[in-house]
């Protein structure tokens, strides 16, 4: 990518360096220039020049592994997401099957309990006396 640059910045590192006389990089930024002050200012434009071209590389690798990694949490919560959407869809059938059991099962007592008459109500309190009953025992038993 430098070498795309070179040919056709030479003239226009001339004319900068025209405007801006002796220019390196700022003090304000941290950073200055590894070369000598003796050297033409060509060179060290060229230098400098070169300089950011590699830092600019460098941030552009970096930038590039960030958005492979941002890549891989996007493709990993898309399978998250359908991996859920599969196991919500079969919990919905579980259950809709559940309620079809229930429901006929209700639907079986309500059947058992009109041809009875009122029979079956008792016989449900006396079971549940005698659950409570054998709870309250344990309970006390420890």
């Amino acid at each position: 990518m430098s070498q795309r640059y070179r040919t056709s910045s030479q003239q226009a590192l001339r004319d900068r360096s025209a405007l801006l006389g002796e220019y390196h990089t700022p003090p304000a930024s941290g950073r200055s220039t590894p070369l000598p002050n003796s050297l033409p200012l060509y060179d060290t434009g060229h230098r400098y020049a070169d300089d950011l071209e590699g830092q600019n590389d460098e941030r552009l690798e970096g930038l590039t592994a960030k958005v492979k990694i941002l890549k891989d949490i996007t493709i990993g919560i898309g399978k998250e997401v359908k991996d859920s959407t599969i196991q919500l869809s079969q919990m919905n059938d579980a259950f809709s099957e559940t309620s079809g059991i229930l429901s006929g099962t209700f639907r079986r007592m309500n059947n058992m309990a009109e041809r009875q008459g009122c029979r079956w109500l008792w016989y449900i309190v006396f079971l549940i006396v005698v659950f409570w009953f054998f709870i309250v025992v344990w309970w006390f038993r420890r």
